[in-house]
């Protein structure tokens, strides 16, 4: 029999629930506990974090591990937590590679799918320069570095990398790699681009001149740690899609239908059935406003509370955040092109203000009203293009770049456990 224990886990805003599980639960079972408790939308990049607070450095728990192992490893006086939030960044590397090194990996995974990834005759070398922590001291200083299937190792002689030459750091059989948080602060750093490998004796603390390098390096490791089954882990959740029967309706099978006249016909001009559902989108607006609006012709400022209450409801929106704190939450949801979240402008309150990631880096866009004969509109392009709420503009710019350097793709959820 299997037995019952109780954990604790916490989302963004630190408030936690108990759960009662039982001893051979997953990260992933655990997820899928939580998305059906929380009746989210299960998008497959809701994760489990190890967040170690005593010693600033967290990770993303794979799906397939023991969480009762990861507990284990606990010691019984440090603060350490269980985090529930999206991380839309766990498998984009399977998705679109960023790195050429990570890349030679990946391909690896499908070249090779019957053997166990990552053997002696097919693991290519991640190679760079990384800034390192000296042991014992305060410093740090830059050294080239060798990940092979053997280990991390660097290299005491400028970039050679003959074995006399190659110092070992530490191998992934037992050990695990993590990012460090506030690395300028908590270890003086030389950037916040930190990571390191959590071995048992100690930590050995790297850094990274840049996020994509960050990325290559722990994405490296992760692979060289669990190779076949980082890939087994994507692609189970759609393989399950695909058996479904609530998938069985192909969505090339649907078709607009105009259905104003006394008999409905097929729309086979794509313009207009996009011109037709905008018109229906409008129309559902307006029908909002007027419903949400005391009396049948609401004013501009009564619009304005219209709209206000429509996307205070929107998963997307987060009301009274700072630009630190988006900053944080999109970093913490996925450093990926399109992932975004709409909050308040704390400089204009009557401004709303887009944070949206593109490049590894989050990058913030005023949305502005505008009054236009009497009614509120908003834009993020100076009046040019203008939306009677921010739904709508939310909506346009999930189909269109428009002045965005990219699509809104994924939006940074928070729920309450």
């Amino acid at each position: 029999m299997l037995l019952l224990q109780v954990i604790k886990v916490y989302n963004e805003d630190n408030t936690s629930r108990a759960v009662e599980v039982p001893s051979d639960i997953t990260a992933r079972d655990i997820c899928q506990l939580f998305v059906l408790k929380n009746q989210c939308i299960d998008d497959h990049s809701w994760t489990l974090f190890e967040h170690l607070s005593h010693l600033g450095i967290e990770r993303t728990i794979e799906d397939h591990e023991s969480v009762m192992e990861v507990l284990s490893a606990w010691g019984m006086d440090t603060d350490s937590r269980l985090y529930f939030r999206k991380n839309y960044a766990k498998y984009e590397f399977f998705r679109k590679p960023l790195v050429k090194s990570v890349k030679i990996c990946v391909v690896l995974i499908f070249l090779y799918p019957t053997q166990t990834f990552l053997n002696s005759s097919t693991c290519p070398e991640i190679h760079g320069h990384l800034h390192a922590k000296e042991q014992s001291r305060k410093s740090w200083k830059k050294f080239y570095f060798v990940l092979r299937r053997s280990g991390l190792y660097f290299s005491n002689k400028g970039t050679s990398k003959e074995p006399r030459h190659l110092q070992f750091v530490a191998d992934f059989s037992d050990n695990d790699v993590y990012s460090v948080l506030s690395a300028k602060k908590l270890h003086g750093a030389p950037t916040e681009f930190g990571f390191c490998v959590k071995c048992s004796s100690a930590l050995k603390l790297l850094c990274a001149d840049d996020e994509p390098t960050r990325t290559c390096w722990i994405t490296a490791m992760r692979l060289l740690k669990y190779g076949m089954q980082l890939y087994q882990n994507f692609i189970q959740p759609h393989q399950k899609q695909k058996t479904s029967p609530m998938r069985s309706i192909s969505e090339n099978s649907l078709v607009a239908m105009d259905f104003s006249g006394q008999r409905s016909r097929v729309i086979e001009n794509p313009s207009e059935a996009l011109s037709v559902a905008v018109e229906e989108g409008l129309s559902w607006r307006r029908k909002s406003c007027h419903r949400l609006s005391s009396h049948g012709s609401p004013s501009t400022s009564q619009s304005s509370v219209s709209n206000i209450a429509l996307h205070l409801a929107q998963p997307w929106f987060h009301s009274k955040l700072s630009r630190d704190e988006a900053q944080r939450l999109v970093t913490q949801q996925g450093l990926i092109d399109g992932v975004f979240l709409l909050r308040d402008s704390q400089s204009n309150p009557k401004t709303f203000v887009l944070s949206l990631c593109h490049m590894q880096k989050v990058k913030h866009f005023q949305i502005l009203p505008v009054e236009n004969e009497g009614e509120l509109h908003y834009s993020l392009d100076d009046g040019h293009t203008q939306f009677t709420d921010l739904i709508q503009l939310v909506e346009f710019y999930q189909l269109n770049r428009g002045v965005l350097p990219c699509k809104l793709k994924h939006h940074c959820a928070r729920i309450t456990l």
